[in-house]
């Protein structure tokens, strides 16, 4: 069985939330979203959970980071070409998050990042496959 990931993270508005998230293409898990809660299918193993903030509360002892103003992660998503990583940035602006870094292009990378509208940093990113080295499992070595 493949090892799933889920990332937690706190926002305050779960309907703008779902309605950003949307806009940007993606699909939530009904089964595990609710009121307090919603399950954004990244891919078949990686999910975030969106918490609105009182929720996200009960799961810890700290304070909430305020991600508008310190950042703790950065959230890097793979995409299959520079026009896919331009196509998802340019619809989270258009779904009201910001851009607050340029884009960057390197000889093996290209990328773009936003900030959603709790102010969580996400980083879309493209490799060129020529740069990729070839991974080996570890039958292999």
């Amino acid at each position: 069985m493949a090892t799933s990931i889920f990332v937690n993270l706190p926002v305050k508005n779960i309907q703008r939330t779902r309605e950003f998230w949307t806009q940007l293409g993606y699909s939530f898990n009904e089964a595990f979203s609710d009121e307090k809660a919603l399950c954004l299918v990244i891919s078949d193993n990686i999910y975030a959970m969106l918490l609105q903030e009182e929720f996200f509360k009960t799961f810890i002892k700290k304070d909430i980071a305020d991600a508008s103003k310190v950042k703790e992660v950065i959230l890097a998503l793979s995409a299959e070409s520079k026009e896919h990583v331009d196509t998802l940035v340019d619809k989270a602006l258009k779904a009201g998050g910001i851009e607050p870094m340029e884009s960057k292009t390197y000889d093996f990378m290209y990328y773009r990042t936003f900030e959603d509208p709790d102010g969580h940093h996400w980083e879309i990113n493209w490799m060129n496959p020529e740069f990729i080295p070839q991974q080996q499992t570890a039958a292999q070595q």
